[in-house]
């Protein structure tokens, strides 16, 4: 049984990916199938059997690409949405193309809403709810929300999973990760965007966010960190009425913070909340190293006494010690305008390409920098700043941590948001003290111990390894089991190009062949004849006529005469 569900799975996942690279095909992206290597499979039966769009030809390439993935749906909306924050990775036409993909889903019915949380529930429905109002509050690629009540009379939301959203998404899991592979196969240079680590990074993140048990744990763990914070409130999660596929939640009523007509008109102060929104994120990253990723004014709601409330923890960015050292440390250096400082943070802690270019690079930065001179504090946008950083450092391929990508991102959208509430808004002000914080701890007696500590010990570890290593390859050189794996790159399609040569040629000898033979046998006028003509050359002046017109034709398609 195991191994039908494999089989039909496997079948599942081919047939998602040609349905893949035919939507890719018909959007204009012939192109880029040639370059993996698809050409022969998909592009050429398209050209006998389909057209592409109409009005293709006055579309960007971000265009056709953003109505293809919308096209390919929610796994591919996902993949856009999670790249609009991956302006390291994509260009910057593409990031405010994706940025424009909405979750545009379909409701599902309330009869599959019943099934699924009896299902996910493992019991029926009224053993858990007294009520669920079958009109959704929200529908999206992956789940949609109802409002219900417990039987306990507690107002609740529950975040139901679309039905058979788990297959989908693994079989576009599966036709991504042949596509990547493709890509690093074929595409020269791949290997600086790594197209095999961003798809296992998108598969990580969108099964975290199909999991709805950890984003119940998630909301509890912001909870812990924002304990002795008052003015900050995050729904109860209902655990006996929750499971990997059902979240039930408290109700929440609040006013959402996009809204200032509505905020002032409840006796809430907007500048407060736009203060207490930035401290509420830089501590989230700067402090606890653990932030919400999806920071839209659509998720927070204002309660009684500016009070915030966060919603959707589907997404979250983690920051490790390393990473916050670097953030803070790069964050000062820009804020002090200290180029020197900023580079040799980029080549100690970035992933730097064999050609840098670092003279170019600190002339940029300079550049960037200088931009920022004339300009007072409290006008800087930090979130843009950093993006703007990020978009040069990306030119000169160097790679950052997709969570730094996100935190920047998220940055943007609460200065935006604070900026809305009140003009006069600063985030550089904000930012200051958790800066110095940092710096302080980073300088403490305390902390210079702990790096030596660990210096010391990473040392001692190598050398006490350093015999057992040595020891094992001179093993494995006496006993010729030293190998050295070598992997060329971009040598696969030279290859197949060669095949196909060589087989075209040995197709013409063969042809060739056929055409010599025939003449003799039409010579000898000995055998059965047709129409006065030897049967055995006819047949062989007919084989090689059809064979040698297929040949021409399909070097008049290839292009290449």
């Amino acid at each position: 049984m195991v191994k039908f569900l494999s089989i039909n799975r496997n079948i599942r996942s081919i047939r998602r990916y040609l349905n893949i690279v035919r939507v890719l095909s018909t959007h204009g992206f012939d192109q880029a199938l040639e370059m993996l290597g698809l050409a022969d499979v998909v592009v050429r039966s398209r050209r006998l059997f389909r057209r592409p769009m109409p009005d293709i030809a006055r579309l960007t390439a971000a265009e056709r690409m953003r109505l293809a993935l919308e096209e390919l749906g929610p796994t591919f909306v996902k993949l856009g949405q999670i790249l609009s924050t991956r302006a390291d990775v994509i260009p910057q036409a593409f990031v405010h193309e994706f940025e424009k993909l909405q979750d545009n889903v379909p409701s599902f019915s309330f009869a599959e809403v019943l099934i699924q949380i009896s299902t996910g529930l493992g019991a029926p429905v009224e053993h858990f709810f007294a009520e669920i109002d079958p009109v959704p509050l929200a529908a999206a690629s992956i789940a949609q929300v109802h409002r219900a009540r417990l039987l306990t009379g507690e107002d609740v939301v529950i975040k139901v999973r679309r039905p058979g959203i788990v297959e989908v998404v693994e079989a576009d899991i599966s036709a991504l990760m042949a596509l990547a592979g493709l890509a690093e196969r074929h595409v020269p240079g791949s290997e600086l965007y790594d197209p095999v680590g961003i798809v296992r990074e998108f598969a990580r993140t969108i099964r975290r966010e199909m999991d709805f048990s950890r984003e119940g744990h998630t909301i509890e763990k912001f909870r812990d960190n924002f304990g002795k914070t008052p003015w900050m409130y995050f729904p109860r999660v209902y655990w006996e009425q929750s499971s990997r596929a059902i979240l039930t939640m408290e109700y929440i009523a609040g006013v959402k913070i996009s809204e200032r007509g509505k905020l002032l008109e409840q006796g809430l102060d907007p500048a407060l909340l736009a203060h207490r929104g930035a401290d509420c994120f830089l501590e989230m990253v700067l402090d606890h190293g653990f932030f919400h990723g999806d920071l839209h004014p659509g998720n927070a709601l204002i309660l009684p006494d500016n009070v915030i409330c966060l919603l959707d923890y589907g997404i979250v960015g983690r920051l490790d010690d390393d990473l916050k050292k670097f953030l803070t440390d790069i964050l000062a250096a820009i804020v002090n305008r200290d180029m020197d400082e900023v580079v040799s943070l980029l080549l100690f802690a970035g992933d730097i390409s064999d050609n840098l270019d670092i003279r170019a690079l600190k002339r940029d930065l300079f550049n960037f920098i200088d931009g920022y001179y004339e300009i007072p504090l409290q006008d800087i946008e930090v979130g843009r700043m950093l993006m703007e950083f990020i978009e040069i450092i990306t030119l000169y391929n160097i790679r950052i941590s997709p969570d730094l990508m996100m935190l920047a991102k998220s940055l943007v959208l609460v200065e935006g948001t604070g900026r809305m509430l009140d003009p006069a808004f600063d985030m550089v002000e904000h930012l200051r003290p958790f800066i110095v914080k940092a710096l302080r701890q980073k300088y403490s007696p305390l902390r210079i111990s702990r790096d030596v500590n660990q210096i010391l010990s990473s040392y001692l570890n190598l050398a006490r390894n350093i015999p057992r290593d040595l020891k094992e390859i001179i093993n494995r050189i006496n006993r010729n089991k030293f190998k050295i794996d070598l992997e060329h790159r971009g040598l696969d399609k030279f290859t197949a190009d060669f095949d196909r040569s060589i087989n075209r040629l040995s197709t013409s000898m063969i042809l060739a062949a056929m055409i010599i033979g025939s003449s003799i046998i039409m010579q000898t006028d000995k055998g059965p004849k047709v129409m006065g003509f030897p049967v055995l050359a006819f047949m062989g002046y007919t084989v090689a006529g059809v064979v040698g017109l297929w040949l021409v034709y399909a070097i008049i398609r290839s292009g290449r005469m």
